[in-house]
């Protein structure tokens, strides 16, 4: 058997998680909680070669897993922030994160922006 996918995680910050959340942190790291420590490593990474609609089925799979997953939140933000270059992680395959991670780099960029560079792209 494989070994599961995220046993040697290490703790990702999210901010503003729930209670319940935050108290987990306090017995155990968050990857302790993860679903899929109990699957088969290869649904969430692909093998060698793999044809595109097999790969499509087993990232459907692997997100199935990740949609009952408590700890889904914290497992997409520690994929985000590394950031990890392969496999389903908190529901994301890795080109949805890059997407993810580039939406976030634009809003950065925007937030940074000064006031006065907003005016003038709002008058433009």
């Amino acid at each position: 058997m494989l070994q599961p996918p995220h046993s040697s995680l290490q703790v990702a910050a999210v901010p503003d998680r729930p209670a319940a959340a935050r108290d987990r942190d306090q017995d155990a790291p968050w990857h302790t909680e993860a679903v899929c420590r109990r699957d088969e490593a290869g649904l969430f990474f692909a093998p060698s070669k793999e044809p595109t609609a097999a790969r499509l089925s087993r990232e459907e799979a692997a997100k199935r897993v990740c949609a009952r997953c408590p700890v889904m939140v914290e497992c997409r933000e520690h994929a985000l922030l590394q950031p990890e270059p392969y496999g389903v992680w908190g529901g994301l395959t890795a080109a949805e994160r890059r997407v993810v991670l580039a939406r976030r780099r634009r809003r950065d960029m925007e937030l940074k922006k000064t006031p006065r560079q907003n005016r003038i792209a709002a008058a433009g």
